[in-house]
């Protein structure tokens, strides 16, 4: 008679498992904030939001994914940054409605639990929370046989901030001669990583650690490179000056994130030039004859952030960012809305 069977012998380790959760433990400690209650562990995160003394406060929440990003750590054996990836994708949507951050959650699943991939992964997480500094609470690590290669996961990250009810950032004080800030990305982020594998890998068969001299690194480096956390920019910048509107510059490009902030009367004049564009974007257009409308709509080309504000506070908001460390160059201004034509128009 055969020996009965176990979880493990069907592939799910679940002291491997309970090892891994301990690792966890201590990461997500590192990222904690007065309104953490609790440990990891327990069936659902605790935060109390006793500490941050609103009136009328509004919950802002966001999930997200990296996409097929996660392609490129496979590729390089690289799992350490990835993680930053999949905070920035949802803490930088919260934060654009004027929302701080408060907590995150990821989930990871993989087909056999590898723990030093793991901890890699949530190293990354940890590192974007404290970015973002918000507190890493939780989280769920699947393994599921079968599901994935040897060496391959999926990721997914949940978070929730929080805004006093009069200072949600919707867009609704846009208006006329307002003048559009682009805040500069860090490179691709996590957009249109399909494409960028069919023109890097298919077209210029590349290998993955290929040396660019035009982008002064390897490739694989090039597109492994972390977004970019807006949140506590964004935070400091709130606090001191009338921000009208804010945009999140991820999958549709500049043209259509500023559009879903736009008031029904207003448009948007956008100048092709204004701003600095990093070379991975040329190498990527020449190589695949990519058309500058399908640039801008599947790429963030180099702007990852866009304030709205009043014309005269744009010099100091250029000289706060300065001062943040951030690059930012006036884009556009914001227009009346025609009655003929798209609502964003581009110029020279």
């Amino acid at each position: 008679m055969a020996d009965p069977l176990t979880y493990k012998d069907a592939g799910v380790d679940i002291d491997k498992a309970d090892l891994f959760v301990k690792e966890v433990k201590e990461l997500a400690k590192q990222t904690f904030t007065p309104g953490v209650m609790g440990e990891i562990g327990g069936f659902g995160g605790l935060f109390s939001l006793t500490t941050e003394n609103l009136d009328t406060p509004v919950l802002v929440s966001s999930t997200d994914g990296v996409g097929t990003k996660l392609k490129i750590a496979f590729m390089m054996d690289k799992h350490d940054t990835i993680g930053i990836d999949l905070v920035a994708m949802s803490v930088n949507d919260i934060a654009v409605q004027g929302s701080k951050p408060l907590f995150f959650l990821d989930y990871l699943s993989m087909g056999k639990l590898d723990t030093k991939i793991a901890t890699s992964v949530l190293r990354g997480i940890a590192e974007g929370c404290r970015q973002a500094k918000c507190a890493l609470i939780g989280g769920e690590t699947a393994e599921m046989p079968g599901m994935y290669a040897p060496g391959e996961y999926d990721l997914a990250g949940f978070a929730v901030g929080i805004v006093e009810n009069a200072k949600i950032i919707d867009g609704s004080d846009i208006g006329v001669d307002n003048q559009l800030v682009g805040v500069a990305s860090s490179g691709l982020h996590s957009n249109g990583y399909s494409l960028v594998r069919k023109i890097c890998f298919d077209i210029l068969k590349l290998k993955i650690d290929a040396h660019i001299a035009e982008i002064g690194c390897s490739i694989g480096e090039e597109l492994l490179r972390p977004t970019r956390i807006y949140a506590q920019t964004i935070l400091r910048l709130i606090r001191d000056f009338p921000i009208h509107g804010l945009a999140h510059i991820t999958g549709g490009g500049i043209a259509e994130n500023v559009v879903r902030i736009l008031p029904n009367a207003c448009g948007a004049v956008l100048k092709r030039g204004s701003w600095d564009i990093p070379p991975i974007f040329s190498v990527l257009q020449r190589a695949g004859r990519v058309s500058d409308h399908e640039m801008l709509r599947t790429f963030n080309n180099g702007i990852g952030l866009v304030l709205v504000v009043p014309e005269k506070v744009t010099q100091e908001v250029l000289e706060r960012l300065d001062a943040l460390d951030e690059k930012a160059f006036v884009i556009g201004e914001i227009v009346e809305r025609k009655e003929t034509g798209g609502r964003i128009q581009w110029i020279q």
